[in-house]
């Protein structure tokens, strides 16, 4: 009764799964490498320019969908990709068996399993010893708890891939190889000894309801202890025989089994309609069922044939067999029993299946076989497939499941059992094991065994879901959401009732075996590492658990964002961007750590008590915007350093940051806001060294606060390459957030000439299907395009604030020839070369005075600014051009350009010919760097499909490119980023740690 969910927990082929336990993990994340895509196919098409130097780490996400197209054997492999790397035999090309498939595999083996040898040998026995009522308690408790077992086994199924293994393999995962071993090797011993239960049902119908002739041992004229023990002497002899017969069977092979599971299955499927068939003649014609009552007792027929004390024969009266049985001779003045005497013998029509069930079988038949139409025996042929048919089935799924949990080298004494092809020593073991409940040969003592070890695997599901589902753990996104933690907490109670009430002895016993396993595997090390919740718990424990983390990075599954937030103060210690703890906050729902760093400058002996202003700041701030975590505040005698220690030094042990937050720097352009930029390059750079992954926050007092709340809207994530899955987990875990929740997501990537759109789409969808992510999917199609003679304007203007600020060392006179210089140089030639398509222009001193009078999208490319200079905006549609005379020191040089306004007044933009032309026609164009064209069109192109898409978006998250290998193209690389996030409200540039952060295996 409680065994109905063993079938389903071998995989979705049933018996016959095959999956390999050993085989790579098959996650293109994981697997897909530079050496299986050529990197010239990587970064094929000058689209990808922004992301050419990280080539070597990043793949493009076109070629990362593509090993996805062939990513085919999803419930394959057990073993962790980490070991199955180092595992020669995992190498090898496994032949794929045949599988039975959902209805064949596991629906119809549940059914076999559920209406076999408990429901036709035991059910109605039950009813006639503890009555209807008591009966319907028992059921409702056995059926309640499997449910609710069921429920949890859905959620941890659809938290990813299962391959082969089952309850072991989703326990193991989750609460560790310590449980995971103990409790496989019980749920190993349930199974063995269910097979032996199905063989003693199999003999008992075969000896009394079939064929009683058949016995070795002769059970006519035995009574009492006789008796039985001439019954189980005949059922050891037969289960042992049909046990040898079964095994053969197996080891022959699954193909076998899988054919007599048809046969076996269809008279299960012929039963249950006969039963059905006859409940529905008997409501319109009953039968003639007589019961034979003394006083109120129901009287056992087949001790006599008439329902009467005595008979008249003649004129004589008889004695009949009944009157025999109560009194000491067949006389009519012989002693008899007192209840006998005082009470008369009466007949009443009966209903089948209840008063009979009172002795089940004690009158020779099936009494559920008195339901059936049109024969009984169609029910007791039916019972009799059934049992042999599930003895099959777990004859077969025993021993994999005990070559899966030897392949995960978890219990050394189990190695002999590993094998890639059929596991015949673990048959053998199972043969074994089962021959011992067959010499116990009682099904009614072999029945608690199996079902301690059973309800100890069911009390694990359900602990490991509710265990999952309170941790919350990122990985935790199962696609069934109708569970709870506490139906899992519900259902691990009643598991462990009803062992104890089932048997308490037998429950301890299972308990101290368990025990004993748990403590061998963790005494001789299980050097696993599957993601499993207890480590989860040990983020939140104190020195104990820090001693149990970890130094090294945790698993997929356990990995989760720990922050460190780099918050920047003013000169009153003030936290000048409070919005970024805002969105730390909204990103909890990871339950990571969060350190909220920040930096003041000077010494530690004379700057200690700004210091612990600016922490006291950090911390109020905290408070108020919710965030549990750590406030650090390090004093240096730089920015610099200061947030260099932050990044290396923060956290202890386990408990350390693995993502920076930060801030793009305002302002950057300007001369005294360069430091800034500097040091904002710099923690990109170590981020990236360190193996950490960074989030910068563009237009951070844009975003919103904790008290907000989005209606509707989208969440845009632009999925240009890939470095890890972080750019997927981080709109999971805002919509967890009661500021985001209504937000939908929508993921982006891009498509080169070459790449097979409408697949890519097809694989991206399935793929984010496995991840559990449920999200809308558009590929967007970038096509090569010629370099407009604005990417060319705006990269010449780029190249000239870097060599600017190269000059920054000069003096303050030196400083403003140069600027002078190279303004003179660059304005002076560009009119020269091209004067037909310039219009003439004012200085911009008469721009500072009478403007235009019209207000265009502008965007400022600021040269320089002095220390009292005032910004002056100019643009590019001016009539005149500045002079050299109009330029004073102290005053700002800023030079804009706008693509629109380009192609207003220059048609010759328009055109690619002309483009051609303007391009040969200016030397200083030519001697540019071709590569900062190839990013800043890039760069360009890219932001204008991410505009045209994301405009009206919420947030949107796009990959970062990383800096410059090299220092002299830093204020090249801020433009690339400036250029990228255009237009955009709010934006949240992403870029990986480098391992992966997402799995689609549970």
């Amino acid at each position: 009764m409680l065994n109905n969910l063993t079938e389903c927990e071998e995989g979705d082929g049933g018996p016959n799964s095959q999956g390999d336990a050993t085989s790579k993990e098959s996650s293109p994340f994981i697997n897909s490498s530079t050496s299986d895509v050529e990197k010239s196919q990587q970064y094929d098409g000058k689209n990808m320019a922004l992301f050419e130097e990280e080539m070597d780490t990043s793949p493009m996400v076109s070629s990362l969908l593509s090993s996805l197209a062939n990513y085919s054997n999803l419930t394959q492999g057990s073993k962790e990709h980490e070991e199955a790397e180092n595992n020669e035999e995992a190498r090898k090309k496994t032949v794929q068996a045949p599988r039975m498939g959902t209805l064949m595999g596991v629906y119809l083996p549940c059914m076999q399993n559920i209406l076999g040898v408990i429901l036709f040998l035991r059910m109605t026995w039950l009813v006639g010893a503890g009555g209807v009522l008591g009966t319907f308690i028992i059921v409702f408790m056995c059926c309640s708890t499997t449910m609710l077992t069921a429920i949890s086994m859905s959620a941890i199924a659809t938290n990813g891939v299962v391959p082969a293994g089952g309850s072991y393999y989703m326990i193991s995962r989750s609460l560790g190889p310590e449980f995971g071993g103990a409790v496989g090797i019980c749920f190993y011993l349930g199974t063995t000894f269910a097979g032996a239960m199905y063989i003693l049902g199999c003999i008992e119908i075969l000896l009394i309801y079939i064929v009683p002739a058949a016995a070795i041992f002769k059970m006519e004229g035995l009574e009492g202890a006789e008796a039985e023990a001439a019954l189980l002497n005949n059922m050891r002899v037969y289960g042992t025989i049909v046990l040898s017969f079964m095994a053969l069977v197996v080891f022959v092979g699954v193909k076998y089994v899988n054919k007599l599971a048809l046969v076996f299955l269809a008279c299960v499927i012929l039963s249950i309609l006969a039963v059905y068939a006859g409940v529905i003649k008997t409501s319109f014609d009953p039968p003639f069922f007589p019961v034979c009552l003394l006083g109120n007792r129901t009287l056992v027929s087949k001790g006599f044939d008439i329902c009467a004390k005595t008979i008249e024969q003649g004129n004589a009266t008889v004695t009949t067999k009944l009157w025999r049985a109560f009194c000491d001779s067949e006389f009519l003045n012989a002693t008899c029993d007192e209840y006998f005497t005082s009470n008369n013998v009466s007949q009443i029509q009966g209903i089948p299946g209840i008063t009979s069930g009172i002795l089940a079988g004690v009158n020779g038949n099936l009494v559920i076989g008195t339901l059936a139409w049109p024969s009984p025996w169609v029910i007791v042929f039916g019972s009799f497939f059934s049992t042999c048919g599930a003895g099959l089935q777990s004859l077969t799924g025993a021993p994999r499941l005990l070559q899966a949990i030897a392949r995960d080298s978890i219990i050394p004494f189990l190695r002999w059992c590993f094998s890639n092809g059929e596991p015949t020593w673990a048959l053998l073991l199972t043969a074994c094991i089962c021959e011992t409940g067959i010499l116990i040969a009682s099904l009614d003592a072999v029945a608690p065994i199996l079902s301690m070890f059973f309800l100890m695997c069911y009390m694990f599901v359900n602990l490991a879901c509710a265990l999952q589902t309170l941790l919350r753990t990122p990985n935790w996104r199962p696609r069934f959401k109708f569970y709870h933690w506490a139906l899992s907490l519900l259902g691990m109670s009643l598991c462990l009732t009803l062992m104890f009430l089932c048997s308490w002895y037998y429950a301890i016993v299972a308990m101290v075996i368990a025990s004993c396993i748990y403590k061998y595997i963790e005494f001789c090390g299980a050097e696993k590492e599957w993601g499993d919740g207890i480590r989860g718990i040990s983020l939140s424990a104190a020195r104990y658990a820090l001693m149990r983390l970890e130094e090294g990075p945790p698993h997929t599954k356990n990995w989760r964002p720990q922050i460190l937030v780099l918050m920047s103060l003013d000169g009153e210690q003030s936290v000048e961007q409070p919005r970024l703890l805002s969105l730390t906050s909204q990103l909890k729902a990871g339950k990571g750590l969060t350190i909220v760093g920040a930096c003041v400058e000077g010494t530690y002996l004379n700057n200690q008590p700004q210091a612990q202003k600016a922490d006291q700041s950090l911390r109020k701030l905290m408070e108020v915007e919710k965030v549990k975590g750590f406030s650090q505040v390090v004093i240096s005698s730089n920015l610099r350093d200061a947030t260099s220690h932050l990044i290396q030094a923060g956290g202890l042990g386990g408990l350390r940051h693995n993502t920076v937050l930060v801030s793009f720097p305002k302002n950057w352009k300007q001369a005294e806001e360069h430091h800034r930029c500097r040091n904002f390059i710099e923690v990109v750079r170590e981020t990236t060294a360190a193996h950490l992954a960074l989030l910068v926050t563009k237009n951070i007092s844009a975003y919103p606060s904790n008290g907000e709340r989005f209606t509707e809207g989208h969440i845009d994530v632009w999925w240009i390459v890939h470095d890890g899955g972080l750019l997927m987990l981080l709109p999971f875990l805002l919509r967890q957030h009661k500021v985001w929740r209504k937000c939908k997501i929508r993921i982006f990537t891009v498509a080169q000439m070459d790449d097979n759109s409408i697949q890519m789409k097809k694989d991206l969808m399935t793929f984010l299907y496995h991840l559990r992510f449920d999200a809308e999917v558009e590929v967007v199609e970038m096509h090569d395009s010629d370099i407009s003679a604005y990417t060319y304007e705006k990269t010449l203007v780029m190249e000239q604030r870097s060599q600017i600020l190269k000059e920054m060392h000069l003096t303050k006179n030196e400083r403003e020839r140069e600027i002078q210089s190279i303004t003179d140089v660059s304005r002076g030639s560009i009119r020269r070369k091209n004067p037909s398509n310039l219009h003439p222009q004012r200085s911009i001193a008469e721009e500072s005075v009478g403007g235009s009078g019209e207000e265009k999208p502008e965007e400022e490319v600021q040269l320089i600014q002095g220390k009292n200079a005032t910004p002056t905006p100019t643009s590019p549609t001016s009539p005149t051009a500045p002079t050299p005379a109009a330029v004073t020191p102290g005053e700002e040089v800023q030079m804009t350009w706008t693509d629109e306004t380009e192609k207003t007044n220059n048609p010759a933009v328009a055109n690619p010919e002309s483009v051609k032309d303007m391009f040969n026609m200016k030397p200083e164009w030519e001697n540019l760097n071709q590569s900062n064209f190839r990013r800043m069109h890039h760069a360009q192109e890219l932001n204008g499909v991410i505009v045209k898409k994301s405009k009206e978006a919420k947030l949107v998250l796009l990959n970062m490119p990383g800096p410059p290998k090299n220092r002299n193209g830093e204020e090249n690389y801020m433009e690339f980023l400036e250029v990228l996030t255009e237009g955009l409200n709010r934006v949240l540039l992403v870029r990986g740690g480098g391992r992966e952060v997402i799995t689609i295996y549970s």
